[in-house]
């Protein structure tokens, strides 16, 4: 596998961690009563944004690859 095609498929993992925060972030709101589950799923929705985040990040200033 190329470098560029790796570099691919993290970016979409990235993307998915982002989907992922957007249904936690929705059930941490709208879903839930109790707030220990609203601060647990909330925490796990930030650290999947940072996450996410950094990754784009990285792959974005990389730059480009030879192959």
């Amino acid at each position: 596998m190329s470098t560029a095609m790796l570099r691919m498929y993290i970016s979409f993992g990235a993307m998915v961690l982002m989907f992922v925060a957007i249904g936690l972030i929705f059930l941490s709101r709208y879903k839930f009563k109790n707030k220990f589950l609203r601060g647990i799923t909330a925490a796990l929705a930030y650290l999947s944004v940072i996450t996410s985040g950094l990754i784009i990040f990285y792959i974005v200033m990389s730059g480009p690859t030879m192959s």
